[in-house]
């Protein structure tokens, strides 16, 4: 049995946070004796001195600061055990916190959601659309239960969803549909791109940003708009704009070469073991809703 309990781990950390043993015992809820105690005994079944005081504070030791780094994946891992054991014990999430990327269609989480609230109703659902590395952050940083992305992140697994097809649109008006002619990759060097910008702290690119004019775009509704008013041309998603080709505010550019490429989309859990009944049903209904091609936006079916 480990020497050192994890409520005397606590007010190691609390004492170091919170600057001294009696902030600590404020934020704990416990008497400054009973931290001076634990921060003692402690010490004294480690046999290394963690803490020493330096005026009125309380500062780590270099012993101290690798045990403060070490100690903390062990309070978290504790922290996630009892939020599992949460989650089995209560039944229904209170909420579902859902991430998706920009490009997987909407109507299919809309009617995934829809069918969800037929058996959980008071189940409250927080929804946020990110673009590129912005869902993977948000499974990193714990803010999402489930993900739907087109890149999973290290540390994480995903199973295939859609296969989501983009190809380069413009306006019926501009001079890439207007030609009339196939269009090679050199025309589109030439004309203004419009591109939907990565919503994650740390941006990156992503598909063919060979044009030397480009608006950069924070939503990818924006982003459609301007393409439909002939500002520029752009690689979109067909899940997305499937009502604005038929209704001829866009067409296809006709590239020679190399005009459809693909992205495949994963179902991505914060943690499986963690995920509660509803958030493990919606994952079931999302992947029944693409199976099925119960929605009109949906792209081609991951093999």
């Amino acid at each position: 049995m480990p020497k050192v309990t994890l409520d005397q781990w606590k007010m190691f950390h609390a004492v170091i946070e919170e600057g001294g043993y009696a902030q600590a015992a404020d934020k704990l809820f416990k008497s400054q004796s009973t931290i001076t105690y634990g921060i003692q005994k402690l010490q004294d079944q480690i046999g290394v001195k963690v803490l020493a005081i330096k005026g009125r504070k309380a500062v780590l030791t270099n012993e101290g600061e690798v045990l403060l780094r070490r100690s903390k994946t062990l309070l978290r891992e504790a922290d996630e055990l009892e939020r599992v054991a949460t989650s089995l014990s209560q039944g229904w999430e209170a909420q579902i916190n859902i991430v998706m990327d920009a490009i997987f269609p909407t109507c299919i989480v809309t009617e995934a959601l829809n069918q969800l609230a037929e058996l959980t109703p008071d189940t409250r659902i927080e929804f946020r659309e990110t673009v590129l590395s912005g869902t993977g952050e948000a499974l990193i940083e714990g803010t999402a239960d489930i993900a739907i992305t087109g890149r999973v992140p290290q540390g994480f697994l995903g199973e295939p969803l859609l296969n989501v097809e983009f190809q380069p649109v413009a306006h019926p008006d501009h001079p890439l549909i207007r030609s009339g002619k196939d269009i090679l990759l050199q025309d589109l060097k030439r004309e203004r791109q419009i591109v939907t910008m990565d919503s994650g702290k740390v941006r990156t690119d992503s598909g063919w940003l060979g044009a030397e004019q480009r608006w950069s775009v924070n939503h990818m509704g924006i982003a459609i708009e301007q393409v439909c008013q002939g500002l520029g041309f752009a690689w979109l998603p067909i899940t997305r704009i499937r009502n604005q080709i038929e209704q001829g505010l866009l067409k296809p550019i006709p590239l020679k070469d190399g005009g459809t490429r693909y992205v495949q989309s994963y179902l991505v859990f914060k943690d499986p073991d963690q995920a509660g009944p509803g958030t493990r049903k919606l994952a079931e209904i999302l992947t029944r809703v693409c199976t099925e091609g119960d929605c009109s936006e949906k792209s081609t079916l991951s093999e």
